[in-house]
């Protein structure tokens, strides 16, 4: 299992745009169900930073969340949003209660 979390921050005119950007990605998950992922993301208190938490657990290794068109969209012009860049960290869980159910 594959476990990712993704931090970066977005200029303060760019963060509704982004935040629209992933509410599609949810909802194209809600349709489409791929198997093997969970999925979520959080904006921070200070209103343009943004964490994503992200777990795979596919047989051939794939993650899913890339094959999801919102998710492309998402991508795109992600650079062009950010103030700090998305910096992406894997996670070794050392421990959790019900989160990745």
């Amino acid at each position: 299992m594959s476990k990712v979390m993704v931090r970066y921050k977005v200029k303060p005119e760019c963060a509704q745009e982004n935040e629209e950007l992933v509410r599609a990605v949810y909802e194209e998950l809600e349709r489409t169900g791929p198997a093997g992922l969970q999925y979520a993301t959080f904006r921070l208190d200070d209103g343009v930073s943004f964490v994503h938490v992200a777990s795979s657990a596919t047989e051939d290794g794939s993650n899913p969340l890339v094959e999801v068109k919102a998710f492309q969209e998402f991508q795109k012009h992600v650079i062009e949003r950010c103030e700090e860049p998305p910096v992406a960290s894997r996670l070794d869980e050392v421990g959790s209660f019900r989160f990745w159910q």
